[in-house]
């Protein structure tokens, strides 16, 4: 999971430089990691599809203005496409993605979910009428579609906020499934359908870090020369099921 990817004006964990993104994609690239989107995940958890070899999903949330100037171009450079998690309510607003850059993105592979109408402040989802609730949840995805005339399957959580009554209603609405904001685990499954797991990058991570989210590790050869080499542990065999992977 990201937010913004660019250099930071302060010192913040939401704001991964470009050269550092560009760092973890071509350890992934190099490592052989090959994006694929929610919607193949969930066939895969619900259906038993294949998956291609070290399957991962680059997830950003809140549609940044960054996402689509920095992000993408280097994305396409090593033939990844991620899934964007779109405040309905900032479509065309200052420093977020307008209808057409996401329309672009979306034509390159890209896949587009919900964040919410409005991106509610942390406590907020929790305390809120059923009335409020339901419109944040159901009102964006019909706000986006309208809007993009693309589908809109999946809902992130705001500020990962989740509980029994918001998942009902991203049921409700139609989602297939709703992505958490926490997990540092490569396993996901029915039961955690509509809270899957995800690793969130911050702007500290480096290579050194950035790989402990990571189940298959590749030739450390390719881990940035500055970067002092971990000792890495091999990894397990992989168990033969369609549900083992990252979401970054």
């Amino acid at each position: 999971m990201y937010h913004h990817v660019e250099i930071a004006p302060i010192d913040s964990p939401y704001r991964v430089s470009a050269s550092r993104f560009e760092e973890e994609l071509k350890l992934l690239h190099d490592w052989e990691y090959t994006t694929i989107t929610t919607g193949m995940l969930v066939k895969a958890i619900t259906e038993g599809a294949s998956l291609p070899p070290r399957p991962v999903i680059i997830t950003f949330d809140d549609g940044n203005l960054d996402n689509y100037t920095n992000a993408f171009p280097i994305m396409q450079k090593y033939g990844f496409t991620g899934v964007l998690y779109i405040v309905s309510a900032r479509l065309q607003s200052e420093g977020y993605l307008n209808v057409d850059q996401i329309k672009e993105m979306a034509a390159a592979g890209w896949e587009i979910g919900s964040h919410s109408v409005s991106h509610p402040a942390p406590g907020y989802l929790n305390s809120i009428s059923p009335e409020q609730l339901r419109y944040e949840v159901v009102q964006s995805r019909l706000d986006l579609e309208t809007a993009l005339n693309l589908p809109v399957l999946t809902f992130a959580y705001p500020s990962g906020e989740v509980n029994g009554d918001i998942v009902d209603y991203v049921k409700f609405a139609g989602y297939i499934a709703g992505m958490g904001a926490t997990g540092f685990t490569a396993n996901q499954e029915l039961s955690n359908l509509f809270v899957l797991q995800r690793c969130e990058i911050r702007g500290s991570e480096d290579a050194k870090t950035f790989i402990r989210f990571l189940p298959w590790h590749g030739d450390p050869i390719y881990l940035p020369t500055d970067t002092p080499t971990p000792t890495l542990i091999p990894s397990r065999t992989p168990i033969p099921t369609y549900t083992q992977y990252i979401i970054p």
